[in-house]
């Protein structure tokens, strides 16, 4: 008995690949570790690696939103790519300079006075290309669903034994929302003036249109009234 073996056409074969890496687990475009990562450690070092997905151009500038419970002035620089500077921002900061070269990775490093008391800390993430293109990795998990820009999330262990928050009163810092900073308005206030003045100008000629269309209707009656009465 001749046993037949059926061979599934490459087309098919491929497809089916795709099928099973879509609905895979999406890949942190935008990653997160700490030298110590427990609940109210101190002194501890976070370092970012953003990973570069432009074709055309490299990463240049990263703005970062923190978590509750870490204030801009308890962050500072550890280590950048060369040139690279961090500006305390409102409610977080910035770290940037000469864009990389197109392909590179950004990875930098902060150190943070101290970690909160909780359990995991997302740091909503804008990086901005030297082309001037924008990725947003802001999204938090949301119904057990993956999000499709995830912001970057470290997961923190049970504080040590004895380990107390800092008793100096921490600069406050908003609540991270998804409206996270960017220096990309949807509309900027050149164009809405402009507008505004646009139809401004408009409303201005359609008056003095009437008005001169009234004058020379009233002329005109005038004139044929007159005529008449001298007939």
């Amino acid at each position: 008995m001749t046993r037949r073996t059926f061979t599934l056409p490459a087309a098919a074969v491929a497809a089916f690949a795709a099928v099973l890496a879509v609905a895979g687990p999406a890949a942190a475009h935008v990653e997160v570790s700490a030298s110590d990562p427990r609940a109210l450690a101190k002194n501890v070092t976070l370092t970012f690696t953003s990973e570069a997905e432009s074709d055309t151009s490299g990463i240049a500038k990263l703005q970062i939103v923190l978590p509750k419970g870490i204030a801009p002035d308890a962050v500072s620089l550890a280590k950048a790519p060369a040139g690279w500077t961090l500006t305390p921002s409102e409610g977080g900061y910035t770290v940037g300079g000469k864009a990389l070269a197109t392909g590179t990775d950004a990875v930098y490093s902060i150190t943070v006075t101290q970690l909160p008391d909780a359990k995991s800390l997302a740091f909503k993430t804008i990086e901005t290309y030297g082309d001037g293109s924008v990725d947003r990795w802001i999204e938090l998990p949301s119904g057990g669903a993956e999000p499709e820009n995830p912001a970057p999330v470290l997961a923190l262990k049970p504080a040590a034994p004895g380990a107390a928050a800092s008793t100096a009163a921490p600069t406050p810092t908003p609540t991270p929302s998804a409206s996270a900073p960017t220096t990309e308005p949807s509309t900027s206030t050149t164009e809405k003036a402009a507008e505004k003045d646009d139809d401004g100008n408009g409303t201005t000629v359609a008056i003095v249109a009437a008005v001169v269309v009234a004058a020379g209707l009233a002329l005109w009656w005038f004139r044929r009234n007159r005529g008449t009465g001298s007939a």
